[in-house]
C-alpha cells in the first residue's frame, strides 16, 4: 500500500474510534476545521469540473464526508454534556456569533438552516439523483446503440467505440451511486436537527439536574454551544448538498459551470440586459422606491448589454476573417491536390428538398436506413460494404437524387414531394387517383399517391412506400448490382484474415502458395456479380485450396466454387423440390464447347455472329411466353458451357439466372419449360 492510501486508511479508522474514544478540545478543533476546509474543497471542485464523471469519486466521498461530521457532533456531544463545550473554540464562535445578545432570534436563524439543507437543497438534490439514475439507465441501450451505428457506419475506430462504452457504463454507475449515496445527505440532515434537539435538551437537563446550575444560564450556554455545534456542521453539509446538486445537474457541457454561467446567461443576449435595464429604469420612476440604486443598476445592465454586443460584433468579425483566412491557406496547400484525386466507392447525391430526409433534427431517418442497409447486405452478400457519402447537390431539382458508384453515376431518379409512391405488384387491376410513374429499383409501374389514398391503396393491393423507403431500397438494388467492382482487394484481405483467426492451416495452404489475394478477388467478384454470396469464405477456400493445383483460370475456378456451393444455390432459387428451367439443345451446347478458345490470358467464346443473333432471338422469344409464369426466369446447362453462355447473354438479358446441373441438388426434379436451339 502506497502513502497516500495508508495514510487515508488510517484517517478513516481514527474518525470511527472518535465516535468512541474521548477527544480533547483543541484536537476537536482541528477535525472540525478540516471538516470546514475538505467541504469547501468539495464546492469548489464540484463548480469547477467539466463533467460528471471528472469527479468520479463523489459517491464515495459523500459516504466519508458524512461519517466524519457525524463523528465529530458525537465528540462534540460529548464535550457539550461533560460542562466543556466551551473550550472547543470553533463551536462557541459560530453559537455565539449566531445567537448573540437574542437567544430566539439565533435559534429562529438556526432553525432556517436546517429548512433551507433539509427541504430545498438536499430534497432537491436527491431527487435530482433519482431521476439522473433513472434516465441513464433507460438511456444506455440506445447510447450503445449509437455506438454501433456508428462503428458500422465508418465514423468512429473500435478503440474509440471501446472508450466510448466505456464511458457510458462509467456514467451508469456513477449515477446510480449518486442514487444511493443521495440518501447519506439526506440522514445527515435529519441527524442534525435530532442531534441538536438532544445537546440542547440533554445538556439543559444535566446542568439544572445534576449541577446545580441557573436554568437561565443553563438555558444559555447550552443552547448556545447546540446552535454552535450545529452550525459548524450544517455549514460543511450544506456544502456538500449543494454540490451534490451541482455535480448531478452537470449537463454534457466542455466547460467549467462558472464559465458556462457567465457566458450563457450574459455572453450570448446582449438584447435582455437591455430589456432587464429598461424594466429597472421604468421601477425606479415609482414613488417610495429606491432611486438611486434601481437606476445604477438599470446603467450597469446598459453598459454590459453594449459591451457584450460589442463584442460579439468583433467576434464575429474575426471570426469570419478566420474563416476567409484559413479557407485560403487550404487550398494553397499542396497536400490537398491528392485530397482531391480520391473518390468515393458509393456517394448519394440528392436535391435540397430530401435533406429533411437525412436530417435527424427535422425527423428524417435515412441516415439510420443507410447503416441498416451495410448489415442487411453483409449478411445477405458477405461484402464489406464501404461508407456510403451523402451530400446535397444545389445542381439538381429539389427531390432529385442520383447514385455514383467510383465517381460516376449509375442511376438517377426524381421524387414528389409530400407523397407515397404505390407499387403494382403486376396483379393489381383496381385504378386508383395518382401520377403515373416507374419504380426506380425494378421499373415496376407505380403511383404517386397523397398521404390520405394510402389506406385505399393498400386494400387495393398496391405496396405503398414513403420517399425514404423508396430511395433505400434503390440504393440497397444498386449495390448489388455493382458489389463485384466495389469489392477491392483490401476488403478481400480483411476477409481471408477473418477466416485466418479460425482455419489458419487453410489460409495459409492457399495463400500465397497457390493463390494470389488478387486472383481469389477475381473468383469472389464473379459469384458477386451473379448476385452469388461470399459469406461462407471457408467453403470457397477450401474448394480454391482443392483445385487451385490444377488450374490457374480463375472462370474455372468460380464454376469449381459455385458447384460446392450447390447447397445455397438450390435454396436460393428452388421453391419447393421442382425448377422449371428453359434448358440449351444438345447442338448449341456443342456449338458452345467447340467454340470455347483458350489463351494465356484465358478462355472466351468465339462464335459466329449470325449463331449468336439466333440463339438471342430464341431465348427472348422463350422469355416473352414465359413472362406471366415464371417470376425470375432460369436457364441450365451443363457445367462446362455455363459461364460461357451466361456472359453471352449477361448484358441483353442482366436478370436471367444461368445454372448448371452440378449446382442444383440431385433430389431436385428438373421441369424443362422451354428449349433453345438454333
Amino acid at each position: 500500500m502506497n502513502l497516500k492510501g495508508a495514510t487515508f486508511s488510517i484517517f478513516a479508522i481514527v474518525i470511527v474510534l472518535s465516535m468512541i474514544l474521548p477527544i480533547p478540545p483543541s484536537l476537536l478543533d482541528v477535525l472540525i476545521a478540516i471538516n470546514l476546509s475538505l467541504a469547501l474543497v468539495i464546492f469548489l471542485n464540484s463548480i469547477n469540473i467539466k463533467e460528471a464523471l471528472d469527479f468520479s469519486v463523489f459517491p464515495s466521498l459523500l459516504l466519508f464526508t458524512t461519517l466524519l461530521r457525524l463523528a465529530l457532533n458525537i465528540s462534540t456531544t460529548r464535550q457539550i454534556l461533560t460542562g466543556q463545550g466551551e473550550n472547543v473554540r470553533i463551536v462557541y464562535t459560530f453559537g455565539n456569533f449566531v445567537i448573540g445578545s437574542n437567544i430566539v432570534v439565533g435559534v429562529i436563524i438556526f432553525f432556517i438552516i436546517i429548512i433551507i439543507q433539509f427541504i430545498v437543497i438536499t430534497r432537491g438534490a436527491e431527487r435530482v439523483s433519482e431521476v439522473a439514475a433513472r434516465f441513464t439507465l433507460d438511456a444506455m441501450p440506445g447510447k450503445q446503440m449509437a455506438v454501433d451505428a456508428d462503428l458500422n457506419a465508418g465514423i468512429i475506430t473500435e478503440e474509440e467505440a471501446r472508450e466510448r462504452r466505456k464511458k457510458i457504463q462509467k456514467e451508469a454507475d456513477f449515477y446510480g451511486a449518486m442514487d444511493g449515496a443521495s440518501k447519506f445527505v439526506k440522514g445527515d440532515a435529519i441527524a442534525a436537527i435530532l442531534i441538536t434537539f438532544i445537546n440542547a435538551l440533554g445538556g439543559l437537563i444535566i446542568g439544572v439536574a445534576m449541577r446545580g446550575e441557573d436554568v437561565t444560564e443553563a438555558i444559555q450556554k447550552y443552547l448556545l454551544l447546540s446552535v454552535g455545534d450545529g452550525i459548524a456542521a450544517q455549514i460543511p453539509a450544506l456544502l456538500i448538498s449543494t454540490a451534490t446538486g451541482i455535480v448531478v445537474t452537470k449537463a454534457a457541457d466542455a466547460s467549467k459551470l462558472s464559465e458556462s454561467l457567465i457566458k450563457q446567461l450574459f455572453e450570448f443576449h446582449p438584447k435582455v440586459l437591455y430589456t432587464v435595464g429598461g424594466i429597472l429604469a421604468a421601477l425606479a420612476l415609482i414613488p417610495t422606491m429606491p432611486k438611486l440604486s434601481l437606476f445604477f443598476l438599470s446603467g450597469a445592465m446598459f453598459a454590459m448589454g453594449f459591451r457584450m454586443d460589442s463584442s460579439l460584433k468583433k467576434i464575429e468579425s474575426i471570426e469570419e476573417k478566420q474563416v476567409e483566412q484559413k479557407e485560403v491557406e487550404e487550398l494553397k496547400k499542396p497536400e490537398n491536390v491528392v485530397n482531391l484525386l480520391y473518390v468515393d466507392p458509393i456517394e448519394v447525391e440528392f436535391g435540397y428538398g430530401i435533406i429533411p430526409l437525412a436530417d435527424k433534427d427535422q425527423g428524417g431517418d435515412l441516415l439510420e436506413r443507410v447503416v441498416m442497409i451495410r448489415r442487411q447486405l453483409a449478411l445477405e452478400l458477405g461484402i464489406i460494404v464501404p461508407t456510403i457519402r451523402l451530400r446535397d447537390n444545389m445542381a439538381l431539382k429539389p427531390y432529385e437524387y442520383r447514385i455514383n458508384i467510383k465517381g460516376v453515376e449509375v442511376a438517377r431518379a426524381e421524387l414528389m414531394s409530400d407523397s407515397l409512391l404505390a407499387i403494382n405488384p403486376g396483379f393489381v387491376t383496381e385504378q386508383i387517383e395518382g401520377i403515373p410513374t416507374k419504380e426506380p429499383a425494378f421499373g415496376l409501374d407505380a403511383l404517386w399517391i397523397s398521404s390520405s389514398m394510402k389506406e385505399r391503396a393498400e386494400m387495393a393491393g398496391y405496396t405503398v412506400v414513403d420517399l425514404p423507403s423508396v430511395i433505400a431500397t434503390h440504393l440497397t438494388e444498386i449495390i448489388r448490382r455493382h458489389a463485384h467492382e466495389l469489392l477491392t482487394r483490401q476488403d478481400v484481405q480483411k476477409l481471408i484474415d477473418n477466416v485466418k483467426e479460425t482455419n489458419p492451416v487453410l489460409v495459409d495452404e492457399l495463400i500465397p502458395k497457390l493463390m494470389t489475394v488478387g486472383e481469389v478477388q477475381k473468383v469472389l467478384a464473379n459469384l458477386l456479380k451473379e448476385r452469388i454470396s461470399i459469406r461462407d469464405m471457408v467453403t470457397i477456400l477450401e474448394t480454391l485450396a482443392d483445385w487451385a493445383p490444377t488450374t490457374k483460370d480463375t472462370d474455372v475456378l468460380t464454376e469449381y466454387v459455385r458447384q460446392a456451393m450447390a447447397r445455397y444455390i438450390t435454396k436460393k432459387y428452388v421453391s419447393g423440390n421442382v425448377l422449371e428451367a428453359i434448358a440449351l439443345s444438345p447442338e448449341v451446347e456443342e456449338m458452345i464447347m467447340n467454340s470455347i478458345q483458350k489463351t494465356e490470358q484465358g478462355s472466351f467464346l468465339n462464335l459466329p455472329p449470325d449463331y449468336v443473333q439466333k440463339l438471342i432471338n430464341n431465348l427472348s422469344n422463350i422469355l416473352e411466353k414465359l413472362v406471366n409464369v415464371s417470376a425470375q426466369p432460369i436457364v441450365i446447362c451443363s457445367p462446362i458451357v455455363r459461364i460461357y453462355f451466361r456472359r453471352l447473354i449477361e448484358n441483353i438479358f442482366p436478370d436471367v439466372v444461368v445454372l448448371s446441373y452440378n449446382e442444383i441438388l440431385p433430389s431436385v426434379q428438373i421441369k424443362t419449360v422451354g428449349m433453345v436451339e438454333f
